[in-house]
């Protein structure tokens, strides 16, 4: 069954959560490590679980879990015995799924909303190299080594409980290739998000409608799109996307700000608010829309009142 099919023909949107590391950050954690928000993972969970909660509570339809930047190597890297690190990923979606269900518990008696979804999110092996390269597909590994690097951990967050899996930051050709293969072995549903560096091209330079019009029909993808991507890029990008697929699209971009990988920050100027946009990216066909990195949980709580009225309805 897809997951995405209640809230879809019920309400023709599902409002995803913003940047987890946003709201982590914004609490006062400081995430300069190589493992970024994963290493909370380790060190504090309770913080992850409770920026789950403020986005469920924002109206998020879907919370995606710690898993972006948590990788069997990166923990391992860190002196972590491979039993731990195999129990970190899979603490990664437990803790988004309590969220949901003590959430849900709390709100069981509401008819105006439905029950959340979890998304595993399986980041790019940019996000392991943790130079940029998710944001340039400048890789050292072809499909088959990408298919190599994310096979384990994806077989693990796969078999981990999550309604789906969420395939995002994918900044070239070749990484989508090798995750869209791994979906189709694990025949798990998932949603396939890729990075662009302007209105018509991946990161790594092929045009987004080629890699949408080969990979969105593949077992198992559920819907396709772009996120961490500049704002002004999403409905150019969503136009390419429609006019070689009728599966529901995704947009879920960064604030518009410009990340230095050497430094660990961001810089420029944010877009307008998310929310004035999205009217016009749902006419688009997205339909899965939401944010990614410096877009917080008051950004989704005014997505959500655009899209679907005032309130959490």
């Amino acid at each position: 069954m897809n997951p995405l099919a209640p809230l879809l023909s019920t309400q023709g949107v599902v409002v995803l959560d913003g940047g987890l590391a946003t709201a982590l950050e914004a609490g006062g954690h400081d995430l300069r490590d190589r493992l970024w928000s994963a290493r909370l993972l380790a060190d504090d969970p309770a913080a992850i679980q409770e920026v789950h909660d403020a986005y469920l509570r924002a109206g998020a339809d879907c919370v995606t879990t710690a898993s972006y930047q948590a990788t069997l190597e990166g923990f391992q890297a860190r002196g972590l015995a491979e039993d731990r690190a195999v129990d970190l990923l899979r603490l990664s979606v437990r803790l988004a799924i309590d969220a949901r269900d003590a959430f849900w518990r709390e709100d069981e008696t509401r008819r105006d909303r439905l029950r959340p979804i979890v998304a595993a999110s399986v980041g790019p092996y940019g996000a392991f190299l943790a130079n940029g390269a998710e944001y340039t597909g400048d890789y050292d590994l072809g499909v088959d080594g990408l298919y190599a690097f994310h096979r384990r951990r994806f077989e693990i967050l796969a078999g981990a409980g999550a309604d789906l899996l969420a395939c995002e930051t994918i900044p070239s050709r070749a990484e989508g290739q090798a995750l869209a293969r791994l979906i189709a072995e694990t025949r798990r549903p998932a949603w396939m998000a890729f990075s662009c560096r302007d209105g018509h091209h991946l990161c790594d330079g092929t045009p987004f409608g080629d890699v949408v019009a080969e990979l969105a029909g593949g077992a198992g993808v559920v819907a396709i799109g772009v996120n961490c991507t500049a704002p002004a890029h999403i409905a150019s990008l969503l136009e390419d996307a429609r006019r070689v697929t009728d599966l529901p699209l995704v947009a879920y971009p960064n604030s518009g700000e410009t990340y230095d990988a050497r430094s660990g920050r961001w810089s420029g100027v944010a877009a307008s608010d998310l929310s004035g946009a999205a009217p016009r990216w749902h006419a688009l066909g997205a339909r899965l829309i939401g944010g990614c990195c410096r877009v917080g949980p008051d950004d989704i709580r005014r997505l959500r009142a655009e899209l679907l009225g005032p309130g959490l309805g």
